[in-house]
C-alpha cells in the first residue's frame, strides 16, 4: 500500500460525521439543523448535551489517533522517525480536511479542533494531553467549547515552538497552522464572546431522546 492510498484513506476516516449519524439515528433530526449549524463536538454538546457531545468528541479524537497513525503499515517509517513524523502530519491533515470536508454528509463537517486533539496525541502525546488538560480546565470553568478549543490551540503551538522547542521544521509549521486553523475556523465565535452572545454547553444536561 503506498502513501497516495494512505492519504485517502486518512481523508474517508476524517469524514465519518459523527455528529450527524449519531443525530439522525437517535434523534431523528441533522445537528446541522440546529445550534451553530456545525457539525462537531461543540455544536453537539449545545444541541443534545453532554453525553452525547462527550461521545462525539470522542469518536472524533479517535479518528485523528487511527488516521494518523495509517503510517504502521509501510515498514519503512517505522524506522525512520523524520520521515515518520513528516508522514504522520500529512495523514493527520488529510483526517482534518476530511473532518471540515466530509465526502460522507455533502462536504458539511465540523472544525476539526477534536480531530486535530487526536492527531496531536498520535504524533505528540506529551504535548497533546497538556493541551487537553488547558481545555477541559477552560471548558469546566467557562463552559465555552470555542474558547477552550482556542486556547488549547495556542497552546499546542507555544509549547512546540518555546517549551518543547522542537526542531523539526515541518513540525514547528504544523504547530502554527494548528493555531491557525482553530482561530480560523472560530472567528463567529470570537465575535459573539467579544459581545457577550456566545452560547455556553450544558455540561450535565443531556437531551431526551425523541
Amino acid at each position: 500500500m503506498n502513501e497516495s492510498i494512505l492519504v485517502i484513506l486518512a481523508y474517508l476516516i476524517g469524514s465519518i460525521p459523527t455528529s450527524v449519524w449519531i443525530s439522525k439515528s437517535v434523534f431523528n433530526m441533522d445537528i446541522r439543523d440546529y445550534g451553530s449549524g456545525n457539525a462537531g463536538a461543540t455544536n453537539t454538546f449545545r444541541v443534545l448535551g453532554s453525553k452525547w457531545g462527550s461521545i462525539v468528541m470522542l469518536v472524533d479524537v479517535t479518528k485523528g489517533i487511527i488516521a494518523t497513525s495509517l503510517y504502521i503499515v509501510i515498514p519503512f517509517y517505522l524506522t525512520n522517525e523524520l520521515a515518520r513524523t513528516n508522514f504522520m502530519i500529512v495523514l493527520g491533515l488529510a483526517a482534518v480536511i476530511g473532518h471540515i470536508f466530509p465526502i460522507w454528509a455533502n462536504f458539511r463537517g465540523g472544525k476539526g479542533v477534536a480531530t486535530l486533539l487526536g492527531m496531536a496525541l498520535a504524533i505528540q502525546p506529551t504535548v497533546a494531553l497538556i493541551c487537553l488538560v488547558i481545555f477541559v480546565f477552560t471548558l469546566v470553568t467557562t463552559r465555552f467549547v470555542s474558547l477552550s478549543s482556542m486556547l488549547a490551540g495556542i497552546a499546542f503551538m507555544v509549547l512546540i515552538l518555546f517549551i518543547f522547542n522542537e526542531k523539526e521544521t515541518m513540525y514547528r509549521l504544523f504547530a502554527i497552522i494548528v493555531a491557525l486553523m482553530v482561530i480560523i475556523t472560530h472567528q463567529k465565535n470570537i465575535t459573539r464572546l467579544l459581545k457577550g452572545t456566545e452560547n455556553k454547553v450544558p455540561l450535565f444536561k443531556n437531551k431526551n431522546k425523541s
